[in-house]
């Protein structure tokens, strides 16, 4: 009976496992092409429009969008490749960049 109940928890804890290791992150991308007041709505709505995105900050004047997202949802990649496709190129900075 105990090997039983060890073999239980042992599926049970792996079918929660995904989300145990899901976490909130906060990345900063440098946004290329950005010229004018607007571009920073353009960007941040490309940017919150990939699902797992929760927030979206944009500064015209440092050229950045700094981005809270699920890591379990979106990724750093997905959500430059949406920037990119609007039409502004972003590449993730590395800290203290």
């Amino acid at each position: 009976m105990k090997k039983r109940s060890s073999t239980i928890a042992l599926i049970v804890s792996m079918m929660t496992t995904p989300a145990a290791f899901a976490a909130e992150r906060i990345v900063t991308f440098g946004v290329d092409n950005m010229t004018c007041a607007s571009c920073p709505y353009i960007v941040k709505t490309a940017m919150a429009a990939v699902p797992g995105v929760a927030n979206v900050t944009v500064s015209f004047e440092s050229k950045t969008a700094t981005v809270t997202f699920d890591d379990a949802k979106t990724n750093p990649g997905a959500i430059a490749a949406a920037s990119s496709s609007a039409g502004f190129p972003a590449h993730e900075r590395l800290q203290g960049s």
